[in-house]
């Protein structure tokens, strides 16, 4: 597990030391950030089930102007903070449940989204993020999951995007339009 470009390029991150944290795959992360190569520099970003943080770290490298790290696991949050430090980077890491965070978390220009599979949690975050309408006007939400789950539909001023397969995995885009 690398950062794939930027100020932190080819930093090797720490891995999780059991399979209770998933990270991303290379090859997902890099389509991810082909997704949202232009949606990246000066935004307020949100690692929602962060994991090890190598989503919200790639994006502060491609220079995003702030990424909110939040994962509910003890042991994660750890390994976000060990990588960030490894990249020289500072960042808030919020040890919290999601649902609950997304109640009170302010507005967001790109949202990443990997809980973890068939936990039946697409639908509830999908729903808080809308309901609460944490992302702003133009922003994106990228949201991970295995190619099989069905994602939710969009809600007003939401606007589900294209899916993207890459084997097993598929990444959901939902972009916020102008109301």
């Amino acid at each position: 597990m690398r950062v794939i470009t930027g100020t932190a390029r080819g930093r090797r991150l720490l891995e999780p030391a059991d399979m209770s944290i998933r990270p991303t795959t290379d090859m997902v992360k890099e389509a991810i950030f082909s997704i949202v190569q232009f949606d990246v520099p000066g935004r307020r970003v949100l690692d929602l089930f962060a994991g090890t943080g190598q989503l919200g770290i790639e994006a502060l490298s491609r220079g995003a102007g702030e990424c909110v790290f939040v994962d509910q696991s003890a042991a994660a949050a750890a390994l976000v903070r060990k990588n960030l430090e490894l990249c020289k980077m500072t960042a808030p890491v919020i040890r919290a449940d999601a649902l609950k965070f997304l109640e009170s978390c302010g507005k967001f220009d790109l949202v990443f989204v990997d809980p973890p599979y068939r936990a039946g949690l697409y639908d509830k975050i999908l729903q808080s993020v809308f309901g609460f309408d944490i992302i702003n006007i133009g922003g994106i939400m990228i949201v991970e999951s295995m190619a099989d789950e069905p994602m939710p539909p969009a809600s007003a001023p939401y606007e589900l995007g294209r899916t993207y397969r890459y084997g097993k995995i598929a990444l959901t885009t939902y972009r916020r339009q102008s109301p």
